[in-house]
């Protein structure tokens, strides 16, 4: 008797797939308490066929996503809560990561290409080669953005110069393109049989395609891309009913939330003031700042872009985005390449045992720098060693990495908006590390708030999709959400020991820089001889 009246109490539930670059995720939550009910995790394999090559099958995607449902569902079953409670899905996902199907067989028609992937410099080069001045921020007054590597158009224009299965599809005009967000609602809503393409317009801002002012995809950006409009997907807002599940055991539930994963986590933090920021740590870093209903554009290197547009009629909210490539990859790196940690916990303790780097400097270059440099040269260095120097220093090293490519963020914000973070929030997988959580509120002198629930990215697209119009079982009045309980990291060090590290790791930066060069006379070897300080 318990049991079925425990389903009752519980009212409408709302799930969210989290579909980020190292797994997939399906969550459901209770829409009154923002609590977690129950989850499913599955990894993703990451494929790495050139130096800098970083591919994802988008049927193995989609395939986790269907698993984690039906395994979630099953869980759900037997905690005795009843499914049919569920109200709502919304999406969210890694962004800028691209693909391309073909809309009559539903078949990619290559792999997807992941957003730290490198293969695209040449097209960059030749992008930019071919603008006034050779200015890679020739776009940003319309996109927010400087052309780079990262963003989805030059992932898309790549694929149409050397794929030949996309290039015919195009031609044929069978070809679709969208980031994750897009092929999963076209999958889930029919795919080939009346799928619906769709994006929302955080996910279209980061395409390059994208006019943040209109809102829309630009004709002139299009064309300076060389990329026919008929292949994007419709933009829509973050909140409202895209369209149905039509198979398994969510069939008929409507899919109405969909966010890229730094929104969503925006939104799961509840920064819905001007000014709010929160920093997520996954595979990369990313600090985005709530600057309201007008975009800012940044002086500083960071990323202007769409927030989230919570409802058809609601106005658009904007971000200052500074992103990192390299955060929680590292810890994967000392695990698959090197081999001196089995697990990420391992790395905690490794790094906890010496408690100092002991003057090492590891900067996780691998893909180039992202904010603030926007340095596609660069490639990681390890520095400082001396014979003393162990793998437990170098553990120690990588954590401060990730807190410090979020201090130069951090110090970038604060000079574009003038007024300083007085705390942090974090939220993301490599929050539970707590040695990390520590050296960042040293590394910053501010303290950092982490809520007891990190599933924030989650819930922010159960937010969207249980707010949405038609759905609206999810209140965003601040005065209905639920008090998230969280705990505060004081910084522990004296400001002078904090500004010294962070000074070296700045040094540390610049011998990573122009690293990987075409120019000939730079590798003859000779050059580095004479240099020496």
């Amino acid at each position: 008797m318990a049991a079925s009246s425990h389903r009752i109490m519980l009212g409408p539930l709302v799930a969210a797939i989290d579909q980020g670059t190292s797994s997939t995720r399906f969550l459901v939550f209770n829409s009154k308490t923002s609590e977690l009910l129950s989850h499913h995790q599955v990894e993703i394999k990451q494929s790495f066929p050139k130096e800098g090559w970083v591919e994802e099958d988008p049927k193995e995607i989609l395939q986790s996503v269907y698993e984690c449902m039906e395994r979630t569902c099953e869980k759900l079953t037997q905690l005795n809560i009843d499914i049919s409670n569920i109200k709502a899905i919304g999406v969210t996902n890694q962004r800028e990561t691209t693909i391309v199907w073909d809309k009559e067989t539903g078949e990619p028609l290559y792999n997807a290409i992941v957003w730290l992937d490198l293969r695209t410099q040449s097209t960059v080069e030749h992008l930019i080669n071919k603008t006034p001045g050779r200015n890679k921020n020739h776009l940003k007054h319309k996109t927010g953005l400087p052309i780079s590597t990262y963003f989805s158009a030059v992932k898309l224009r790549w694929l149409m110069d050397n794929v030949d299965e996309v290039r015919e599809a195009v031609v044929s005009h069978r070809a679709m393109f969208g980031t994750v967000d897009s092929w999963l609602i076209w999958c889930l809503t029919g795919g080939k049989s009346g799928g619906v393409h769709c994006t929302d317009v955080t996910n279209a801002s980061r395409t390059m395609l994208f006019n943040i002012h209109t809102m829309d995809w630009d004709p002139e950006l299009c064309k300076y891309f060389g990329i026919p409009m008929e292949v994007l997907p419709r933009v829509r807002s973050s909140s409202e009913i895209y369209g149905l599940m039509k198979s398994g055991a969510l069939s008929g539930i409507p899919i109405s939330g969909c966010l890229g994963d730094q929104s969503a986590a925006l939104v799961g933090q509840m920064c819905f003031q001007d000014g709010q920021a929160k920093n997520t740590y996954g595979t990369g870093c990313f600090l985005l700042r709530n600057t309201g209903s007008k975009p800012v554009m940044s002086d500083h290197g960071l990323l202007t872009t769409v927030a989230y547009k919570l409802g058809r009629d609601k106005p658009a909210c904007y971000a200052l985005e500074g992103s990192v490539a390299i955060a929680g990859a590292v810890v994967r790196w000392l695990q698959d390449n090197l081999g001196i940690i089995g697990s990420s916990e391992e790395l905690e303790k490794l790094a906890a045992s010496v408690g100092t780097s002991y003057g090492c400097y590891f900067v996780p270059a691998f893909s180039g720098l992202y904010a603030p440099y926007w340095e596609p040269s660069a490639r990681g260095i390890i520095c400082g060693l001396t014979q003393f120097t162990n793998k437990s220093h170098l553990a120690f090293a990588a954590l401060e990495a990730v807190c410090f490519q979020t201090r130069e963020i951090m110090d970038a914000m604060n000079q574009d908006s003038g007024i300083p973070l007085t705390q942090l929030q974090v939220d993301g997988g490599m929050t539970s590390n707590r040695l990390l959580m520590q050296l960042q509120a040293d590394i910053l002198c501010i303290p950092v708030v982490k809520p007891s629930m990190p599933e924030t990215t989650a819930l922010g697209a159960a937010m969207a999709a249980g707010a949405a119009e038609g759905v609206s079982v999810w209140s965003l009045n601040p005065e209905d959400l639920s008090e998230v309980t969280s705990e505060k990291f004081e910084p522990q060090i004296n400001t002078e020991e904090s500004e010294f590290r962070y000074a070296r790791w700045k040094k540390a930066v610049q011998k990573s820089m122009n690293w990987e060069t075409t120019d000939t006379s730079q590798a003859d070897g000779t050059k580095g001889c004479s240099n020496r300080s």
